[in-house]
């Protein structure tokens, strides 16, 4: 990642966006890149000002929250999208995760919790509020698996071992220092674990994996 972190605001409330403004303005490696009233706008602003980072409200006019979230990762693969939101409902949770975001977090966050939250996104690391967290899982849990012959994967020990280091929320570089291997390796570890899983990011492998058993991590 680069600095500064380029980030969007998409939010139909001038108060939200004025407050979320002052917050990352306390924090020199983030840039405020643009500001969007409407999912629409979201989406233009993010073609144009191909931000690292989208923090996107959901109740927006025109197109709401879930939908600017599809158009953008579709258009722009690269940049994580941030649900912050007044929303825990659970077709919320569920579209939001299928649409690719990385962090889903509620407007009550604080000030700290919310600079860490895009820092952290920066490195690559999903961020969900822990409360979403045991929604999520307990909604995959009460679902039906579309392949029971793909619920235990062939990990290797040393994938097993990557994957639940990702479920404990680590970075790439804390993973590479507790194994004694480097980031690249780390990467390529990912990668292959990506791909035996089905999945397209840290927060689906992680939610996968609690899913089927595949580390002994537990949510507190």
């Amino acid at each position: 990642m680069s600095w500064p972190i380029r980030v969007l605001i998409a939010d139909d409330h001038p108060l939200v966006r004025e407050g979320i403004r002052k917050i990352l303005g306390l924090e020199p490696r983030i840039s405020i890149v643009g500001e969007a009233t409407d999912g629409q706008e979201a989406v233009e602003l993010a073609k144009s000002c191909r931000p690292d980072i989208v923090l996107m409200d959901i109740n927006m006019p025109r197109i709401n929250g879930i939908e600017a979230t599809k158009a953008i990762k579709k258009s722009l693969p690269d940049t994580s999208i941030i649900a912050l939101t007044i929303h825990d409902d659970d077709e919320y949770i569920m579209e939001l995760l299928r649409a690719g975001i990385s962090g889903y977090v509620l407007k009550d966050i604080g000030t700290e919790a919310l600079l860490n939250t895009v820092l952290q996104v920066a490195e690559g690391l999903p961020v969900i509020h822990p409360g979403i967290a045991k929604k999520m899982l307990g909604l995959l849990q009460n679902k039906h698996s579309p392949d029971p012959g793909n619920r235990n994967p062939l990990l290797t020990s040393r994938e097993k071992e990557v994957l639940l280091h990702v479920v404990k929320g680590k970075s790439n570089r804390e993973i590479a220092k507790e194994l004694y291997i480097s980031e690249k390796t780390v990467k390529n570890h990912l990668t292959n674990i990506f791909r035996k899983l089905g999945v397209h990011d840290r927060t689906q492998a992680a939610l996968y994996a609690l899913k089927h058993g595949l580390t002994d991590a537990k949510l507190d």
